[in-house]
């Protein structure tokens, strides 16, 4: 008899140990599913971040060598050329940020927050974990931005290239590609 109440309780307890690591994943996934306008606010920023030594060096080109009278117009198309380049660029690091992201976040979730932390986490009170998780968040950040760069380099880089040639035909300027040829999104935007 003592061996049966002994298994069920072993039974029971392993039982408990899964439920409560699926609870906790299950508060990992809300957490990180309710993060999703900041990891699509991240990718914008990497866009972003990616294309302004081309903006820059196109605005310094434009009022230093365009005339005047043609300033606007290659203005317009310079700004065209931004735009069509972070329609293109912005989804697909969009899109690898929010697949990446479990991947990414979950480990450093689960090493730094108990199952409770994450309750809290999710209702967000005002409490000392609040300090803790935005201690985390640039870790947490890190991690996603290193994955981010290295899984879109590839398929960034051409369009880099290829946004600084149209922008500066759009210009008038020589083209090439050495503005943009290194400027890759390598960096998180800096936090304010």
């Amino acid at each position: 008899m003592k061996k049966i109440k002994l298994a069920l309780l072993t039974v029971a307890l392993a039982g408990s140990t899964l439920a409560m690591a699926q609870d906790k994943a299950a508060l990992i996934k809300q957490f990180i599913d309710l993060q999703k306008p900041g990891i699509e606010s991240l990718a914008r920023g990497l866009v972003e971040q990616s294309s302004a030594p081309i903006a820059q060096a196109g605005s310094q080109y434009l009022q230093t060598q365009v005339p005047a009278e043609k300033r606007e117009a290659a203005a317009k198309a310079a700004d065209a050329e931004l735009k069509k380049y972070f329609d293109e660029a912005y989804p697909i690091v969009r899109d690898k940020a929010v697949q990446l992201a479990p991947g990414a976040l979950t480990p450093i979730m689960e090493q730094n927050f108990s199952e409770e932390e994450l309750r809290q986490l999710l209702a967000w009170i005002n409490s000392p974990l609040s300090k803790k998780y935005q201690e985390m968040n640039p870790k947490l950040q890190t991690a996603l931005t290193e994955k981010l760069v290295a899984e879109t380099r590839a398929s960034i880089e051409p369009k880099m290239v290829a946004l600084d040639s149209s922008v500066a035909k759009a210009l008038g300027a020589p083209t090439g590609g050495a503005a943009g040829a290194k400027a890759a999104p390598a960096k998180a935007p800096a936090k304010k």
